[in-house]
């Protein structure tokens, strides 16, 4: 916060953020990138369309594995270095990738770049909110979600330029100079955040999560693929939970550091806050998944023509940013996720109403609203989740808000999924009443998120008046 315009983040923040921002592009833009080339893979590689899905997949097991590691990583080589490593990693990965001979050894390095991923997310919420002294955290997260807001705009367009004019290969090793550029300023920029310790990693706690987080994810994404609950599905499903079940017994026990602290879920602000991040995958990323099929098996677009009708959607988002943030400081969470909620039902209840010859310009203006409404509730869930907790807590809540939006993401997709699959089954030879259908289950499930988004803060605490001294800001000031 600056002196001379308290409503402004500071300098020094701002600038902490942009180098943050430029390494992160790199794992979200490449996967919006790789979801519009599945079919090209499929295609160039000789495999089959659910053998190649294992791009996708492999990679989210391996993220959602990789998150947990995060806050041990901060707490043990402090932010810079475990920053700068999963970038690295990233950066590596994406050379392999491009370099790949066939699907076996592309899915291998996919796999490491969503470890690397894993890490990066989660070590970025936790630099910038440590940075910034528990202070003008709408601001915060407004920025910190930039890129969020960026790559879906820009990825499947860019994918399908790629896909359409270069080899595939392209599609991972553009992530190399967005890794160098990233590695290079924080290198020089970037100081040593936050106080280490000689923790030792809770392997017990590891082993318990890492593989009960996969094992999870898997059986949602085979449920999104085979619709029924079958072995394949219910096993994983079953043994993920029961070591779920286990390291959350262990971890409230343990006398030591547990790879991830559930206690702070005891906080109304970010265990409300937790709560919405998995609900997301149901309610408010619900049309996010709809829409682009719809426009693809109901009006005929290609990807790449449905991915430039999505820009819209992100206009909106961008829109909201520039204020939401700010608001959600000077009143509080809650009314701005409620109002977040609203904008997102509106657009979702209209799209209950798209038919095969819906004029695209209203397609458009109810994306719009659409991402604004999405983008004002996740940036106030996102600054609720932070409220309350001491500094200690930051790199393990960062950790917690990943693991849920994974698997509320995985969940929302799979449930999704499956009601298109059974309004498709009832309405055969008509997608629009099929996808009608669908999106009155998704306007209701946005309700939901009505309980939760209630129990966030209504105001924002008092924050104290002078930042924590944290030597990430001195280095990008000195820097600057």
């Amino acid at each position: 916060m600056t002196k001379n315009n308290p409503d402004r983040l500071d300098p020094a923040l701002r600038r902490l953020i942009a180098i943050l921002i430029i390494g992160a592009m790199a794992p979200l833009l490449d996967t919006t990138i790789v979801n519009v080339a599945l079919n090209t893979l499929a295609h160039d590689l000789t495999t089959t369309v659910s053998t190649v899905q294992w791009i996708t997949t492999g990679y989210l097991l391996a993220m959602g594995m990789a998150i947990p590691l995060a806050g041990w990583a901060v707490t043990r080589i402090g932010g810079k270095r475990a920053w700068l490593i999963s970038l690295a990693l990233f950066l590596v990965s994406s050379a392999l990738a491009g370099a790949a001979w066939d699907i076996g050894s592309l899915i291998a390095f996919r796999v490491l770049q969503g470890v690397a991923a894993g890490v990066m997310i989660p070590v970025l919420q936790t630099l910038v909110v440590q940075a910034a002294g528990g202070r003008q955290m709408g601001r915060l997260m407004a920025a910190v979600s930039m890129p969020a807001v960026i790559a879906p705009i820009v990825g499947p367009v860019l994918g399908g330029l790629i896909v359409g004019n270069t080899s595939w290969r392209w599609i991972f090793l553009i992530n190399i100079p967005i890794c160098l550029a990233g590695l290079v300023l924080a290198g020089r920029r970037l100081d040593d955040t936050g106080q280490r310790s000689n923790v030792r990693l809770d392997v017990l706690g590891l082993v318990l999560l890492s593989p009960g987080l996969a094992a999870v994810l898997y059986s949602l994404s085979r449920f999104s693929t085979l619709h029924s609950l079958e072995p394949a599905v219910t096993v994983p499903l079953v043994l993920g939970l029961v070591l779920l079940a286990a390291f959350v017994a262990h971890a409230l026990r343990t006398g030591r550091q547990p790879i991830i602290d559930i206690r702070p879920l005891a906080v109304r602000s970010f265990g409300s806050a937790s709560a919405l991040m998995f609900l997301s995958g149901l309610t408010l990323f619900g049309g996010t998944l709809l829409v682009p099929l719809y426009l693809q098996q109901v009006r005929g677009l290609s990807a790449l023509q449905a991915g430039l009708l999505l820009v819209p959607q992100g206009i909106g988002a961008l829109l909201a940013r520039r204020s939401v943030g700010g608001l959600t400081d000077r009143i509080g969470p809650r009314p701005v996720v409620l109002a977040g909620v609203v904008l997102a039902t509106l657009p979702v209840a209209v799209f209950t109403q798209f038919g095969a010859h819906t004029n695209l310009v209203l397609i458009g203006a109810c994306l719009l609203v659409f991402g604004a409404g999405v983008s004002a509730a996740s940036i106030g869930v996102l600054a609720a989740a932070f409220e309350g907790l001491q500094p200690a807590q930051i790199p393990d809540a960062s950790g917690t808000t990943r693991i849920l939006l994974q698997i509320g993401g995985s969940f929302g997709t799979s449930v999704i999924a499956l009601l298109l699959a059974r309004q498709t089954a009832a309405h055969p030879g008509a997608p629009d009443v099929a996808f009608a259908g669908t999106f009155w289950w998704t306007t209701g499930f946005v309700v939901l998120a009505v309980a939760p988004a209630l129990l966030l803060p209504r105001r924002k605490r008092t924050p104290p008046e002078e930042a924590v001294g944290d030597p990430a800001i001195k280095g990008a000031a000195d820097a600057g």
